[in-house]
């Protein structure tokens, strides 16, 4: 079985949600091109912005209608890593909120796609 490296999300402009990312996430691009650009996740994992217009086959579904998640310790991090994203730009969708999943907030990025924080419950 091969190993899963990468995550994709359809974007308007690569090149601003790059800029996006790199500010939210504190990375580095690991690789760019004018309508692609792939930023490291860690453990392995990347995430590829591909702009919506170079996507091939085209994709009509729209942002937002899923997401991707980033795994944390425990709620005071859920909450750290809320103020440090509300302060480089994130919009939030969702405030830190304790669910029966765990302590969770939703961030979305400059194409409405679905940012998740989470610490699962014990």
């Amino acid at each position: 079985m091969a190993d899963f490296n990468l995550v994709v999300l359809y974007v308007n402009d690569a090149q601003a949600s790059s800029t996006f990312y790199q500010t939210l996430l504190g990375c580095p691009v690991a690789q760019s091109s004018p309508k692609f650009v792939v930023l490291p996740l860690g453990n392995g994992a990347m995430l590829g912005l591909w702009q919506r217009d170079a996507v091939e086959p085209p994709s009509a579904s729209p942002a937002g209608s899923s997401e991707i998640s980033w795994a944390v310790a425990n709620a005071e991090a859920v909450r750290t890593t809320y103020d440090t994203w509300l302060t480089r730009g994130a919009r939030i969708a969702q405030p830190p909120t304790a669910m029966p999943f765990g302590h969770t907030f939703v961030a979305l990025d400059p194409d409405g796609h679905r940012l998740r924080v989470l610490a699962t419950a014990a």
